[in-house]
């Protein structure tokens, strides 16, 4: 068993073997995580130095965080929605956004599957998106349930010029009926993000949608991704094991790496406009 791991091949870099995948490929998935963002200046809050005031988003996307404290979590999710207005789609989004538009046109298609909550998929272009931890712009009731997308910047006049990451700003400390409410029907219900929390499960809806997506995936790119987040962590080794072509683009390895058949290190910025440039078997109109 010790000379079978020391036998394993590593990844290959090799770009030209990959483009020749992507030239056979009907069905494209791009799974995304927080590393493509982080390269538009999107905080992570994760890893060394990844803090807001001083907690690390797993200490604040949770329901128990909520309930204890609304205030706090709020502050810090307008936060993150303000940032956004901030920041664009970097150059590896575009050239996911236009690989899909191109394919579309042959007959072929790209879908993102993304663990990011932040849009800039959908801002460069992209229009095959699948959410799986929802979206900073949306919000759900916690009374009846509604969801609905809200773009209001601030979300509500209490949270005005709140949400400063500094370790020694002061919590707001907002009153529960200063928060944001739902007006669905009137309601009045305090609405909460309409995102995935650690230790809530991903929308059964969302779960389908991916699965049948992985099902006929004959190329998989990942994408700044950690692979540690599950159950997203586990697609790409999956799809690996079934033969499909697996390659990651990542600035560092990932413990899935050793399992995939490429691997090309470095901003996605600088990589996919390459690897995902047409192809000369490609018809030009």
């Amino acid at each position: 068993m010790i000379m079978a791991d020391r036998q394993r091949a590593r990844p290959s870099s090799d770009l030209a073997a990959f483009r020749e995948h992507l030239a056979a490929a009907r069905n494209i998935v791009v799974l995304s995580g927080a590393g493509i963002s982080a390269e538009s200046g999107v905080p992570t809050f994760r890893g060394a130095g990844g803090f807001w005031r001083r907690w690390q988003a797993q200490d604040l996307a949770t329901p128990e965080a909520f309930r204890a404290n609304p205030s706090l979590v709020w502050e810090f999710y307008h936060y993150r929605r303000e940032v956004m207005l901030t920041k664009l789609p970097n150059a590896g989004h575009m050239a996911i956004a236009e690989c899909e538009e191109r394919l579309a046109k042959q007959g072929r298609s790209l879908v993102v599957i993304t663990q990011n909550i932040d849009e800039l998929h959908k801002r460069a272009g992209s229009k095959n998106i699948i959410e799986l931890h929802g979206c900073l712009f949306r919000t759900r009731c916690t009374r009846c349930g509604h969801v609905e997308e809200n773009r209001k910047s601030p979300i509500v006049l209490s949270l005005a010029g709140k949400g400063a990451p500094d370790p020694e700003a002061q919590d707001a400390r907002i009153p529960e009926e200063d928060l944001p409410r739902c007006g669905h029907g009137g309601c009045g219900g305090l609405l909460r993000p309409h995102v995935v929390w650690f230790g809530e499960s991903l929308d059964p809806d969302v779960l389908t949608r991916t699965d049948q997506e992985l099902d006929k995936c004959d190329l998989c790119l990942v994408v700044g991704t950690s692979s540690v987040v599950y159950p997203a962590a586990m697609y790409a080794p999956m799809l690996a094991s079934r033969g499909i072509p697996v390659a990651e683009f990542n600035i560092e390895e990932t413990p899935a790496t050793q399992q995939l058949g490429f691997h090309f290190q470095g901003p996605s910025g600088e990589w996919l406009p390459k690897a995902l440039a047409p192809h000369d078997s490609e018809k030009t109109t």
